[in-house]
Order: structure tokens, then sequence, then C-alpha cells
């Protein structure tokens, strides 16, 4: 952890007692929402400088068995002590207003450095703010920490395991925090966290709720893994600008939290006005005073049409042209998945199965799962005929462009520059896992290989949106499809289409098996329900309905 080690944290939090006013029952942290910890300090239960000294408590004393905090803010007691001096005031920002929040240690910072879990930018102070990070403040949040990710938000190395990074090393799933304990193993957890977001300190109530950022699955995969909710918004509903990048295309900052009302709550803070510095923004017509809370009706799900799309992410099929069946659900999934149709029934859904999206059923060269994303060394130029070059070409052109945005304070200077510094400090770890992706990026011709790119591009938005998605939802005339977990996060990506993703149920922790006497615990499983672009009211109101209709989260148990 950068900023403040564990045994300094403690320091501080011993050092520096809560000054909150007396009441009479203590207010705890612990699994609270956001309207939760507004009410009690609007009521004088509590302070915010008592919240984050909890906060901090927690971190303290959890960090070091998770490593969910890449940098504690030094200077988060004193930010809430002015929160709170402002209310005393008769001057509360807004709905975040003394509220503990954290970032993904990819989006700018100026007062802590923004990383990327790279060593190459252990030291960076970006010279600017995000758009983000600028539209928390405004609200009264107090940004108390910088949260793991997967280094470069996975854009590295083919086989990076989730939320690894040369940096800060592995970070651990608090609803089993332990290493795989099998000889010859690395490290990483034994039941993943999910990436390349985490969602682990808000699992654990470290904080209330965090800001992750999805290219292709980084918000919905950990909030599946850690019983979170998560938003995965249309690509332009929120500001890219300050947010280390993988590619425009699809990269979006998004709100993880505990519950559905405070993900909606985050959604509105994070949207705001269009913002000049990022043209994808304005996409989507905001609601009223961005306000999402506002679509969240327990009986949502009354006359909802839901539809499954059961063709390889229910069931297997055999892809065109290849050999063997492809996709499908483990038992346990499909159980927990009958289980979550069974409650949409019962909350008053019409059940649409199957829903199939078109381009899973297409013929070979149109076929979505025959379409990947050029990954690894066995996808680089001349060897990529099969794959969508979108995430290489995008990440020598954006990453290059964020680069020069940071000036004389940019480590390297271009992606180039990146690899060779890599290999410099191979000794400090740089290249546990190597760096192919960001070798196949770099052989990327930004003038060359534009028209291949704009056509790979093309290609993906169709299977994704037209001929996946959108097909799908108007055939049927559907409110939302059901994918099971985080399953249906690749295909929404590809034309930017919106996600919210529900806890719901654990299954068996498929790394595990093998493993006898150690008691492996399950792993958390969410259900996603996915639609069109600038969908999310519709999609949090149903996401909203079945939460209060199954309420299936439960709080981690292993770390006392």
């Amino acid at each position: 952890m950068l900023g403040l080690s564990v045994a300094a944290l403690a320091g501080v939090t011993a050092a520096q007692p809560a000054r909150s006013r007396p009441a009479a029952a203590p207010f705890t942290v612990v699994e609270a929402s956001i309207a939760e910890m507004r009410t009690a300090m609007e009521g004088g239960r509590t302070t915010s400088r008592a919240i984050v000294q909890q906060s901090l408590d927690r971190i303290a004393r959890y960090e070091s068995r998770l490593n969910a905090a890449i940098t504690v803010n030094p200077r988060a007691l004193e930010e809430a002590a002015a929160r709170d001096d402002e209310r005393r005031r008769g001057r509360v920002r807004g709905a975040l207003h003394g509220i503990p929040i954290a970032l993904k240690d990819n989006i700018h910072t100026t007062d802590m450095p923004t990383t990327g879990g790279a060593r190459a930018f252990a030291s960076l102070v970006p010279p600017y703010e995000a758009t983000v990070t600028a539209r928390l403040r405004a609200a009264g949040a107090v940004i108390v920490a910088k949260t793991v990710l997967t280094e470069l938000a996975n854009w590295v190395a083919s086989d990076m395991p989730t939320n690894y990074s040369s940096l800060a090393g592995f970070a651990f799933n608090p609803y089993d925090p332990r290493p795989d304990p099998r000889p010859g193993a690395d490290g990483r957890p034994l039941l993943p966290t999910g990436g390349s977001s985490s969602g682990i300190g808000t699992a654990a109530s470290f904080w209330a709720a965090n800001v992750g950022t999805e290219t292709s699955g980084s918000i919905l995969n950990p909030a599946s893994r850690t019983m979170l909710v998560g938003i995965k918004p249309t690509v332009g509903r929120i500001s890219r600008y300050g947010v280390i990048p993988i590619t425009a295309d699809q990269d979006t900052p998004g709100p993880m939290a505990r519950t559905v009302a405070d993900t909606a709550l985050l959604l509105g803070v994070l949207e705001g006005d269009p913002d000049p510095r990022d043209p994808a923004t304005g996409a989507c017509t905001p609601p009223p005073r961005h306000d999402y809370t506002q679509f969240l009706r327990p009986g949502a799900l009354k006359g909802a049409r839901i539809g499954v799309p059961r063709a390889f992410f229910y069931d297997a099929i055999q892809i065109p042209g290849s050999r063997g069946m492809a996709g499908g659900l483990a038992p346990a999934e499909r159980e927990a998945m009958n289980a979550a149709l069974g409650a949409l029934k019962q909350a008053g859904a019409t059940i649409v199965d199957p829903a199939d999206l078109p381009s899973a059923r297409a013929p070979a060269g149109e076929n979505l799962e025959d379409w990947p994303v050029c990954n690894g060394l066995a996808d680089a130029k001349g060897r990529d005929a099969d794959c969508s070059t979108v995430f290489k070409y995008g990440m020598k052109r954006d990453f290059n462009a964020w680069l020069a945005s940071l000036g004389e304070a940019a480590p390297v200077k271009s992606l180039t520059a990146l690899r060779a510094w890599n290999r410099a400090h191979e000794a400090e770890g740089t290249l546990k896992y190597g760096q192919a992706q960001l070798d196949i990026s770099d052989e990327m011709d930004v003038a060359a290989d534009r028209d291949r790119y704009e056509r790979d591009r093309a290609k993906d938005v169709r299977l994704g949106g037209r001929d996946g998605i959108d097909a799908a939802l108007r055939a049927h005339r559907l409110d939302a499809l059901l994918f099971p977990g985080p399953f249906g996060a690749a295909v929404a990506a590809k034309p930017g289409y919106p996600t919210v993703i529900v806890p719901f149920a654990t299954v068996a922790n498929a790394a595990a098996r093998g493993i006898p006497g150690f008691g492996a615990q399950p792993s958390p499983f969410g259900v996603s329900f996915t639609g069109g672009a600038c969908s999310e009211p519709r999609l949090l109101a149903l996401a909203y309905a079945f939460e209060q209709a199954t309420k299936r989260r439960r709080p981690p148990s292993m770390l006392d």
C-alpha cells in the first residue's frame, strides 16, 4: 500500500480518535448504506470524521489480509472534518457529503499518485484531475483511497491474474482471503477477485462504495465475485477524461456498491453534464437532476419482459466451423439461474425463453463467439485475421495520447518506452507474466492499420449490437436480457451497452477442485440485466425490484 502503510495507518487511527457526537447507539459503517450514513450525519448521530475514522480502522485491521488499497489518502480525516465544518455552517455540497468513496487507481487524483498498478508510474501525480474525481468532490465525497487493480486494467499480459499488479502484488477476496495452498502456486488467491476493478474494500466495508472502470467485464466480473451491485454504463454516459485508457471505443467508469440504491445515487453524481473534454459524453439524455433513484420501484418487475439468451450463455453450443461444444453453465450456475428466473416470475415478470442473440447462432464469419478480441502473441500481426484488433489498436492510439496529456509529469513518453522500462526493471517483477498485450499493441501502426481497425470495430458493433442484443430485444419486445453472472459483459461491451449486476447466489469455486481438506469457500455469483444504449433507468428499476424481492447479498464472514 502506498501513501500510508498499514502500520502507519494504525498509528494514525490510534492517535486521532473520532470526535463524534454522543449517540444512544454507536453508528457502524459495516454494511451501512450511503442513505444510512447521510441520515446518521444529518441527525447528529455521527460525523463524517467518525465514519472515515471507522473506515481507516477497518483498513488497518484487515488490509494486510486483503490488499484492497494501493494508496490511502493521508488527509482523509482532515477532509472529513472539513465536510463536518461545512455541514455545521449549513453548507451541504451534495448527495455524497462526508461519505468515504474509493477510486480505481487508473483514475486521476492530484493529491495522490495514479499508478495503474504499474511500477513505471509508482510516483506519478497527474497534473490534472479526472472529471469523475472532480464530480465526487463537488458532491462532498471524501476520497479515502485508491483501489488495487489488475495492472493497466488488464492490458499488460495475456495470462495476468485479476487484481495483480507488479506494483501492489496480489489482492484477495474477502469471501475467502487465502492464497492457493498447492505446491508451486504463485501466491494468487484461491478465490478470484474478478477484475480489473476491485470490489474488495467495498465488500469489506472499508468505504461506502467505489468507482471502477470497464472495457470488457472489469466492473461486472469483480461485482459478481464480491457480492456487489455494479453498473457498467453506456459508453459516453460518464466522462473518461483523466482515466488511463485501453480503448476509448469501450472504456467507461462506473459505480460499485452494496445496494442498487447506492449505485444509482453514485451513477447520477458521476454522470454530470456533458464534458467538452470527452466528446462521447452527451450520448444519453440524463434524467432530471441526474437522479436515478427516482426509478427504484419495488414493483417494477410486474409486466416486465425478460429474455433468456440461452445459446452459448446458458447452454453449450457448437460454434460453426469448430469441433466440440462451447459455452454453457456449470451445474451450480444453472441451478442459480433457474432460481433467479423463478424469482422473476414470482415478482410478476414474463420470461421469454429462449431469446437468443442471432449473432450467437450465426454461421462462421458472422458468429459472435467466433470473433474474439486479439489476445497475446498468438494474435500478433500476421496471425490476427480471425480476431478483432480493436483493443490492441486502441491501446496504441489512446495510451500514447494519454501519456502526451501528462506533459513533463509523464514518467515515460510512449508505449514503446514503457515496454523498454519494464524490460530494464525486470528484476523488480515488471515481467512476472510478460507483457504480450503491450507488445501486440505497440506493433500496431495507427495510420497504416486504421482501415483494418475500422472494419473490425464495425464488426464488433454489428455482432454485439444490431445482430446481437438489439435484435433479441426487438424480436421479443424485451425490457432486458438476463445474463448469468458477468458472462454477457463482452458482448454488451462491444457496442457500449449498459448492464446492472445484482448479488444473488454462491457457487462452487472451480479453482479449488482437487484440494482435499482445505475447506474452500464458494464464490459469489450475480445476475445481470442488460439492455440497449441508454437503458440504465429501466435496468435500474428491474434490478432494484429483483434485489428487493430476493435480498440475497451477504457480507463476508471469514475476516474475523
